[in-house]
């Protein structure tokens, strides 16, 4: 059997995001909007999913499902990706903290979307494969560095959007202090099982609201002690 071509791969990523445009369709009550923007529909037409996984999964990259990337991390379903992404109603201008760089994929997405992305990777191994694939990919918007997601990174605050990809009983403290008034943080909250993809807005004067939308589940925000 000849191996997949680029040709083949660009069409299973425009049908992935085919079957994305279905399920916000579907959801459209629970998110609170029939479609997404087009801004982020065309930055995962782009983004080449395929190249943030295991080589063995490549052929599985364009199916609406999570994979493991190793260390009992996994990329995001593309659905996911997709949602918390529009959730952030990113602006071109805008600097984005992301907390769980994984190989990449949800930065390289950000970067087709905003001027700067920050974003801070807990497990080691993972920061040296993300910044190649992003810098084969050509996201020189992107800086990664190793640590603890949840103290976010405090010398490029305040960011005017968080995305957190990992679930965590409530907003760390130090990301809603790094966050910008009228800025927004994305992400799962709640314990074990019980977790739902939520934002939390920060007001002008420092009030936060926080809106809980479907249930999700995603590994632990890891934190060093």
């Amino acid at each position: 059997m000849k191996p997949l071509s680029e040709k083949h791969l660009a069409i299973f990523r425009r049908h992935m995001v085919e079957v994305v445009e279905i399920q916000v369709e579907l959801m459209s009550e629970e998110l609170d909007r029939a479609s997404l923007d087009e801004r982020v529909l065309t930055a995962m037409r782009r983004v080449p999913r395929h190249m943030f996984v295991p080589e063995q999964l490549a052929a599985l990259a364009y199916q609406d499902t999570p994979l493991p990337i190793g260390f009992d991390k996994t990329i995001s379903q593309p659905f996911i990706n997709a949602v918390m992404t529009d959730l952030l109603e990113l602006q071109p201008d805008d600097v984005v903290l992301e907390v769980g760089t994984g190989l990449g994929y949800q930065a390289a997405i950000l970067a087709q979307l905003v001027s700067q992305v920050w974003s801070v990777e807990i497990v080691e191994e993972f920061v040296s494969q993300a910044e190649a694939r992003l810098q084969h990919l050509g996201c020189a918007n992107v800086g990664i560095r190793i640590g603890d997601g949840s103290r976010g990174w405090v010398e490029h605050a305040p960011f005017d959007k968080i995305l957190v990809t990992a679930a965590a009983e409530r907003p760390p403290t130090a990301l809603l202090d790094q966050l910008k008034p009228g800025g927004r943080i994305v992400m799962p909250v709640g314990g074990g099982e019980a977790q739902e993809l939520a934002t939390i807005d920060k007001d002008a004067d420092g009030g936060r609201r926080i809106r809980r939308l479907i249930p999700v589940r995603f590994t632990r925000l890891e934190t060093v002690i």
